[in-house]
């Protein structure tokens, strides 16, 4: 019989089995062959009544244990993450929030993060369940529902977060550079449209740094128009999107972006700013790995090794570079950028003292737009000069005054990965803070 001793941590990335022992969920779906094992038996010779008949003797067959899984996720990271987003899901009673840490260098999560988890011990026990009489059908949806992995079956706009994809392909193709500038204000007409920038008065003209540093979407626009339709959705699926990641984990969805057909004057300009087209959490954060380490792209994973029971090493699982999807110099400056945002853009506060930090905010509004509904997010790495963790939060529906404000986002992955750099062996450096006190 499987036991879980940690109880809901990391309950819709380990899964769990039925009756049967047979996986249902997660890492003991995708694995089952491995974790399995072989029942043993005692084969008896019967008469036709189904008595044993004396002296017959019997032939055994001796059960083989399953082998065990040596995963890619830290205990501690992912309690920790657990905790704090238990916190600001409290706190914002937000809908659910998600967070992923990964190693950007070779595609292992450390963390994935679903609150509300689950009892993994007793996982047909609605969480928050109050008592009330629901049908079997009823009841089924409801479990589906607890069950679901967000990071990878949940698709949504990314909004901000999708920016540095946009102006890597941009710089790949020679299309703009360090030198470009772009004009806003505040308002872009595309064919029969005005898109609006997120800043209504304008931001004037601002050099590439600063477009990303002020998530500036005429800029975006501008960027995303000379690239051209063909251009874009090339390097959509360059980066992924639109297609599996392959992660090792069951119930995996792809999202939607548009056809090169539909890449219009409009939806071209709207995609390029993050909105219209889907992604899932390890879309995003898979991609982005891609752009800060100097253009490898690595399939996520969970399982570095199998081992039988007595501990030998059955079967390892390497990393796997799937592609490049950008050049070293592009990669450099995006880490630049990405630092630049955190240290004077619109993504401040995901400061963490005593570490260089970079990254990018996002602020989606969900479908429909009418009922002002919104997910906020942050996309980070560190150190930001030569990443060695990367990782993703998303707060979905926090039911806040200002709903609409990355802040919430921004402020809750300073906290988290506070707490988290340490155990990885990262440590606030004596310069960093120095550099801090100064910009304070």
């Amino acid at each position: 019989k499987r036991y879980y001793p940690y109880g809901t941590l990391a309950s819709k990335v380990l899964g769990f089995t039925g009756a049967d022992n047979q996986g249902i969920l997660g890492l003991e779906v995708k694995y089952d062959e491995y974790l399995q094992g072989t029942n043993g038996k005692i084969l008896t010779l019967t008469d036709a009544r189904g008595i044993e008949i004396e002296n017959a003797g019997e032939s055994r067959l001796e059960p083989v244990n399953g082998y065990d899984l040596c995963l890619s996720l830290d205990y501690n990271i992912q309690m920790y993450c657990e905790q704090a987003a238990k916190k600001v899901c409290t706190k914002k009673s937000a809908d659910s929030v998600s967070v992923i840490v990964m190693n950007p260098q070779n595609g292992e999560l450390m963390a994935m993060v679903n609150y509300p988890e689950f009892d993994l011990n007793d996982p047909f026990t609605l969480v928050g369940d109050n008592g009330e009489a629901v049908s079997a059908e009823e009841k089924q949806n409801l479990l589906n529902k607890m069950w679901r992995n967000q990071c990878i079956s949940d698709t949504y706009e990314p909004g901000s977060t999708f920016k540095p994809f946009t102006i890597a392909a941009a710089l790949d193709e020679n299309i703009i550079s360090g030198k470009s500038t772009f004009q806003c204000n505040g308002v872009k007409k595309v064919a029969d449209r005005e898109i609006h920038c997120s800043n209504r008065n304008g931001h004037g003209m601002l050099d590439l740094r600063h477009a990303l540093m002020e998530s500036c979407n005429a800029a975006l626009m501008d960027i995303g128009l000379g690239l051209g339709r063909n251009k874009f959705s090339k390097y959509n699926k360059l980066y992924g999107f639109g297609q599996r990641t392959g992660v090792d984990l069951p119930g995996e969805t792809s999202g939607l972006i548009h056809t090169k057909e539909e890449l219009n004057p409009v939806e071209l300009a709207t995609s390029s700013f993050g909105q219209t087209q889907t992604v899932t959490m390890v879309q995003m954060l898979s991609g982005f790995s891609s752009l800060i380490n100097g253009g490898n792209y690595y399939q996520p994973h969970l399982v570095k090794e199998i081992q039988n029971s007595n501990g030998d090493v059955v079967k390892t699982i390497d990393p796997v570079v799937v592609k490049r999807t950008t050049s070293e110099d592009t990669s450099s400056k995006l880490r630049s950028y990405l630092k630049s945002t955190v240290e004077e853009g619109t993504a401040a506060p995901a400061q963490v003292k005593g570490y260089s930090i970079g990254g990018k905010t996002g602020t989606a509004e969900k479908r429909p737009v009418s009922a002002k509904k919104y997910l906020v997010s942050f996309i980070g790495c560190e150190p930001a000069e030569d990443p060695e963790v990367a990782y993703y939060v998303i707060i979905d529906e926090p039911h806040v005054k200002d709903q609409a404000h990355s802040t919430y986002a921004t402020e809750f992955s300073s906290k988290v990965m506070k707490r988290v750099l340490p155990f990885l062996g990262q440590y606030a450096s004596s310069s960093q803070i120095k550099q801090d006190a100064k910009q304070e």
